[in-house]
């Protein structure tokens, strides 16, 4: 049996996307859930693996959202498990309420396109996770809320330019990443033809966007493939999928 991660997502347009198929190349069972379509969560993870994807409702938005408290008790709950975590851009932030922390509309605005990800001088650089990232390494944005404080113990490994956090760890194998290693072009132009459709980005600054990530796609794929795998080398190491393989 391989070992399996739950992943939960929030909206059609915000799939696994490259991170699924990077984790099921590894011999990591992907197992989706989609509230949003009426799907319910579980009352435990269940799996070897969490993973928590974006969307477009806030942390805090439980009562217009009904299944976001049961997924922060699923991250809480994983994180004091042991059990490996992984929060993608809304998943970060969830994870950083889930423990503690605090999220807030950004002041400075808006974070899209591509940014560079610079893992901080110890413990960034050590991280099983960021280890070898190349210190060129960009990842795509599409946010508006960050992470304004971080839950007790928790470390920030990288940051953006004006300090938010951009990765952060709780726990010991618990991760949130602000950015979208998951997010190809077909994932990404569906984002920026809702924010043109909804008034938040023209579509000539849409279109420049996308070039950019056009022309770093090859680039994208190479640094967070191997970073994904590491991820599944935790989660196929997790003491319910060694007890499996033994």
């Amino acid at each position: 049996m391989t070992a399996g991660v739950l992943v939960v997502q929030h909206e059609s347009i915000c799939p696994p996307g490259r991170l699924g198929h990077w984790l099921a190349g590894c011999g990591v069972e992907v197992d989706v859930v989609r509230p949003y379509a009426g799907e319910p969560l579980p009352d435990q993870v269940g799996h070897d693996g969490l993973v928590v994807l974006g969307g477009t409702m806030g942390a805090n938005d439980d009562h217009a959202y009904e299944w976001l408290a049961g997924t922060k008790r699923l991250l809480a709950e994983a994180v004091d498990a042991g059990v490996p975590v992984l929060g993608v851009c809304l998943g970060h932030q969830l994870l950083a309420v889930a423990c503690g922390g605090r999220v807030q509309t950004n002041p400075n605005g808006a974070t899209i396109g591509l940014r560079a990800v610079r893992p901080l001088d110890q413990p960034g650089r050590d991280d099983p996770l960021l280890a070898g990232l190349p210190s060129s390494a960009v990842a795509i944005h599409w946010n508006d809320d960050i992470v304004t404080r971080t839950p007790p113990g928790a470390a920030v490994l990288a940051s953006t330019e004006d300090g938010a956090p951009q990765v952060i760890q709780v726990g010991e194998h618990a991760w949130g990443v602000q950015f979208h290693p998951e997010a190809d072009a077909r994932i990404v132009t569906d984002w920026a033809d809702r924010s043109v459709a909804a008034g938040a980005l023209s579509r000539a600054g849409a279109d420049t966007h996308l070039a950019a990530l056009a022309r770093a796609d090859a680039e994208l794929a190479a640094t967070w493939r191997p970073w994904a795998a590491r991820f599944a080398g935790l989660v196929l190491s997790s003491p319910g999928a060694a007890r499996r393989s033994g």
